[in-house]
């Protein structure tokens, strides 16, 4: 059986606009694993492999999309590299919006290199589907089954990914700034009654909407509280928190316990620091 794809450029950059349309508007872990693994892992390097050999080339149609899985990876490593040295970082849009980016500029060139060449000279991908006979050679025949059961456990390990999709590590950062905006410049000398500051931030990592309250302790009786704050995943707030001592004493500890959803983590270890209080 002889399929002649052609160069297939239209249909990568239709599912490649595709991807962007469901990962912003229609979030589904199933679509997002079906049109990502190509859009990664192929298109890339297949774009990039028409558009440096527009013309026809003695490349079998198996090492060519071979050869397109290895470019993706190059390409996918070095836009990742590029992505971290940029203001934007590593995250899902930029990452998305880059691939797709280079997709369609490698198109785009292709597409200009193909037609400045006769159609006779255009490089496509053209597949020869024989299935070797037991009566073929033995070397034919292990090769076919070693094939058979590397596409087959291809599609085990996406039906799997489908079906337990992997859980991300779920946390919320917590910290206290001092009087100059830096970690560690805490008051140190107050006096009964003085009014005490500082800034606490938290960032929600818990990929769901999490509402918060602060917590000031001094000693073990609860001193001001804070909140409710609420944060959706990946959004960030700082809050000025106060704080008033009540007696006199030397090194007493201020906690700054963070509550989410109402509740204090089990594991959770409250930011602190010591005052001194005089009368």
């Amino acid at each position: 059986m002889r399929i002649k794809i052609g160069n297939g450029l239209l249909l990568i950059n239709l599912l490649a606009i595709l991807t962007i349309i469901v990962t912003l508007f229609f979030p589904s872990p199933v679509l997002r694993i079906i049109l990502g693994i190509p859009l990664l892992l192929f298109f890339p390097g297949y774009t990039l492999m028409t558009a440096l050999f527009a013309r026809q080339r003695r490349l079998d149609s198996i090492e060519w999309v071979a050869l397109s899985f290895g470019a993706s990876i190059a390409v996918i490593v070095l836009i990742g590299l590029f992505l971290n040295y940029t203001p934007w970082g590593i995250n899902l849009e930029t990452v998305l919006y880059s691939v797709v980016a280079f997709i369609l500029i490698a198109s785009l060139v292709s597409w200009f290199r193909r037609i400045r060449l006769p159609k006779e000279e255009r490089a496509n991908i053209e597949f020869h589907l024989r299935l070797p006979g037991w009566g073929a050679h033995l070397k034919e025949r292990i090769l076919s089954v070693i094939l058979m059961l590397a596409i087959l456990g291809s599609f085990g390990i996406m039906g799997y990914l489908i079906a337990a999709p992997k859980v991300w590590e779920t946390f919320t950062e917590f910290y206290i700034l001092g009087i100059e905006g830096e970690i560690g410049d805490y008051p140190e000398r107050m006096t009964v009654g003085e009014e005490g500051e500082v800034t606490a931030g938290i960032i929600n990592h818990e990929r769901d909407t999490v509402t918060y309250q602060i917590e000031v302790r001094i000693g073990e009786v609860k001193n001001n509280e804070i909140g409710p704050i609420i944060l959706e995943h990946e959004e960030q707030s700082e809050v000025s928190v106060s704080f008033t001592p009540q007696k006199i004493g030397e090194n007493q500890r201020v906690d700054f316990w963070l509550l989410k959803n109402g509740k204090v983590d089990a594991d959770f270890e409250p930011p602190r620091f010591w005052i001194d209080v005089a009368k």
